[in-house]
């Protein structure tokens, strides 16, 4: 059991950490502090893994994009939009970025117990291009268009994204993260061709990448919202995990996955009856033996910590 996001702003603690750092990007690529804030809640709760304290657009920025936060309103990213702009983009390994955030890496893996795992990530390559299209903005109209159109420059920037990707989570493997993680949060944008190209094949890519220098790693593959064509991700050659989203009926899923999900965060919001509840369906559906118990995406902003304890409590219930 692990929670997306358990390292947050609902977090007390959390939020003191970040006033300390000044910005966001400060606080991702300050190792002692990104440690710090990626320890917190297994402080508090009775988790079996920390997510690395990082942003999915840490490879865009390690590659020699622009990226600011500006606050209320999310990223604001360098755009790629031609063949120059793909060609212009730097290898990730050894830069700054991708070294503060392996520093973190070591950092954190020695403050954990023993039995607690370490995960790190990166963002699909179908959900940082939008991203990198479309400037940080989450509408990925610009980014669906030049899918849709097999655009030579769209087609380059994928292709640089699991090569980059690939080398970033190598790195943190070799830093010290026993298990990766691959979020495509915007998966469910594509469907059909569009799908099997530029989100299915993608990660199939990274996987194979990664597991020719760490065989052993386990990889959690999260396609959020891609529904019934989850059990493409599930086949995907290597993939140890498939992370779903909450709509997505976990009892539907073939027997012989490994599931990571999927409890509603919004269901937190509803109070400790709601998750309890909750807790008791989800867990009642699949086997506890191939069943990593998550949330269907990250803990939102203004979740009571307490919530989150009894959803532990809850697990952990259902467990003895």
């Amino acid at each position: 059991m692990w929670f997306m996001r358990q390292a947050g702003r609902y977090l007390p603690e959390y939020r003191a950490v970040r006033e300390k750092a000044g910005s966001f990007l400060d606080l991702c690529y300050n190792p002692e502090l990104a440690a710090e804030v990626t320890v917190q809640p297994l402080r508090r709760y009775d988790l079996d893994a920390a997510i690395l304290f990082a942003d999915i657009l840490v490879v865009p920025h390690a590659m020699g994009l622009p990226l600011k936060f500006e606050e209320g309103e999310g990223p604001v990213l360098g755009t790629v939009r031609s063949m120059a702009d793909v060609a212009a983009l730097k290898p990730v390994a050894s830069t700054h970025e991708v070294t503060q955030v392996c520093r973190t890496v070591a950092l954190t893996r020695r403050q954990l117990q023993p039995h607690q795992a370490l995960i790190g990530f990166c963002g699909a390559p179908w959900t940082v291009a939008s991203y990198m299209v479309g400037g940080g903005s989450s509408d990925r109209v610009m980014a669906k268009v030049a899918a849709y159109q097999r655009q030579s420059w769209f087609v380059k920037l994928m292709d640089r994204l699991v090569e980059e990707s690939v080398a970033y989570l190598c790195a943190q493997a070799d830093a010290g993260a026993q298990a990766l993680q691959i979020f495509d949060s915007w998966a469910g944008d594509l469907v059909a061709s569009e799908l099997e190209e530029f989100v299915l094949k993608p990660m199939g890519a990274i996987i194979a990448g990664v597991r020719a220098r760490h065989p052993l790693v386990p990889i959690i593959v999260f396609a959020r919202g891609i529904g019934s064509q989850q059990r493409k991700a599930a086949a995907l050659p290597g993939a140890s995990a498939i992370g779903v989203e909450t709509e997505c009926d976990l009892g539907e899923l073939p027997g012989n996955v490994v599931v990571q999900g999927n409890l509603d965060p919004v269901a937190l919001l509803a109070g400790e009856a709601v998750v309890r509840s909750e807790v008791r369906r989800i867990c009642s559906t699949i086997d506890r033996q191939r069943h990593i118990f998550n949330l269907g995406h990250g803990i939102r902003l203004g979740t009571d910590p307490a919530v989150v304890g009894a959803v532990v409590e809850a697990v952990r219930q259902h467990d003895g």
